[in-house]
């Protein structure tokens, strides 16, 4: 099979999403940001512009997970959560493929003070609307204790992070201590009682953030969203706001909301997991340049939060 001159998207995936929403459709231009095949705008039959991803279908749940996402976005639209509508999912010999409305907006270069603070009022609208079982706030104890449970299931992509993560102390020295740090402060902390928010689990990242004159219209992105505590988060935003000193009082903003939803302890937990993540990353991806920011970015948060018991 070749590949169009989209790139590495193959016209077999076209062709399925075309039947799937039983319109033409026809492709305009790469997007920026996205993974693998890429993002890309197109058109379909009658003038309805959308955006086509496409990503190598490497498990045998990718599909269901995919189809999670779709339905994890359909009704957080009905609560008036700005995400765009899913028009089709769908899912080839080599690819899973979903469809979203185009919205006319561009993804933010960096997250400054006003914007965090708009994402917090959208993240409040994520407050007690799990509706799927896939549990980030579990998982995040589970990556950040080191410890087992065999009461949940995890996707493909999780237990391959998590083992990941628990090589990360024979990296260096340097990260062993933060590693050794992050874990003793979470000794002895209790699984999570209940998930109950939506999780968008990548609101952190600018370009999943859509802006029109400065305002917030569209979150995207969000094909790895599930349930657990909306503190995840803004967690997330935490770890952004030291890019930029301008960011420290938002940082402390969060701070507050996220003690306030879920306390010291549980607070701890999403820091550690979200810091373990964090060097995770660029070690894999063989960045050594990266590292030992992280591991001072890491301190910090955590010298931060200590400040704040």
């Amino acid at each position: 099979m070749q590949p169009n001159h989209s790139g590495e998207l193959p016209d077999e995936v076209l062709r399925d999403a075309a039947q799937v929403v039983g319109a033409e459709i026809t492709l305009v231009r790469r997007l920026p940001g996205g993974v693998n095949a890429g993002s890309l705008q197109v058109q379909l039959d009658g003038g309805t512009r959308a955006v086509l991803k496409a990503e190598p279908r490497i498990h045998s749940h990718q599909l269901d997970e995919t189809l999670r996402a779709q339905r994890i976005a359909e009704h957080l639209r009905g609560r008036g959560y700005p995400t765009p509508a899913w028009l089709g999912v769908g899912a080839t010999s080599t690819h899973v493929w979903h469809l979203t409305d185009f919205v006319d907006a561009t993804p933010a270069s960096e997250l400054t003070p006003d914007l965090i603070t708009q994402l917090m009022g959208i993240i409040e609208l994520q407050a007690g609307e799990a509706t799927e079982p896939y549990d980030h706030w579990s998982y995040a104890w589970r990556v950040a204790t080191g410890r087992e449970s065999t009461d949940v299931t995890e996707t493909a992509e999780q237990v391959g992070l998590r083992r990941a993560i628990a090589r990360l102390p024979g990296h260096s020295p340097e990260v062993s201590t933060l590693v050794e740090r992050l874990r003793q402060m979470c000794t002895g902390a209790p699984p999570p009682p209940e998930a109950p928010d939506v999780v968008h689990a990548d609101l952190a990242t600018p370009s999943n953030v859509l802006v029109r004159d400065a305002e917030v219209v569209a979150v995207v992105d969000i094909g790895n969203a599930g349930s657990g505590t909306r503190a995840i988060d803004l967690t997330a935003l935490v770890w952004y706001t030291f890019r930029d000193p301008q960011l420290d009082g938002a940082r402390q903003q969060l701070w507050t909301r996220i003690l306030d939803l879920v306390g010291w302890d549980a607070a701890a937990v999403l820091a550690a997991s979200h810091i373990l993540h964090m060097l995770e990353i660029p070690i894999r991806g063989g960045h050594e340049d990266v590292v030992p920011e992280v591991v001072t970015r890491g301190h910090h948060a955590l010298d931060e939060l200590t400040s704040l018991d």
